[in-house]
């Protein structure tokens, strides 16, 4: 009986690897078209999810009232409903910003960025975080975005042009950065 199972079974697993075999895969079929694209990141804020802009609502009135540890939840939280909320890196670059953070908060722009490149808040943002950095040429290059992207007059740019004027406003910690900042870029 032993031997009769072992036929058996060896009987189906040759046919079911005839039957595999004979099945086209997925790679050995033509495509008929491209693959369908990746889902947009940027969409207006109606068509946000609901709960990540109740998120962002609540973030902001925590980092309004300058709780900033709970802000930062409720952006986060605004993130894992809705990826594309644009707004809601820009609340994080915020958050960091008041905490003493520049650096990280020039990332969550540049985020906030990759989805709405012509965002002209986020872009001055971008660009007074990098001034606290020392970054002053990275910023004047935000600030020249922002006038091509500026009808005249432009307040949003004349704000960013008085910061890069101003400097940071602690020096002495951006010395590294602004030495790191003005070598030329490798392209």
């Amino acid at each position: 009986m032993v031997a009769t199972l072992n036929k058996r079974n060896w009987a189906m697993a040759l046919a079911l690897a005839l039957l595999m075999a004979s099945a086209p895969s997925d790679a050995a079929r033509p495509r008929d078209s491209a693959p369908d694209p990746a889902p947009a990141r940027g969409l207006p804020d109606n068509q946000l999810a609901p709960l990540s802009l109740r998120q962002l609502e609540a973030g902001d009135a925590q980092l309004n009232a300058r709780n900033t540890a709970a802000a930062i939840e409720h952006f986060e939280a605004a993130l894992a409903a809705d990826p594309r909320n644009r707004q809601a890196y820009i609340g994080l670059g915020r958050a960091a910003q008041a905490d003493g953070l520049p650096g990280r908060a020039v990332r969550y722009y540049r985020e906030a960025l990759e989805i709405d490149p012509n965002d002209l808040n986020a872009l001055e943002l971008q660009g007074n975080a990098l001034v606290e950095r020392g970054a002053k040429s990275r910023a004047k290059e935000n600030l020249e975005r922002v006038k091509t992207l500026c009808k005249a007059p432009c307040p949003t740019a004349d704000r960013l042009a008085a910061a890069i004027q101003r400097g940071p406003s602690k020096p002495e910690q951006t010395a590294a950065v602004q030495k790191a900042d003005e070598k030329p870029k490798d392209n």
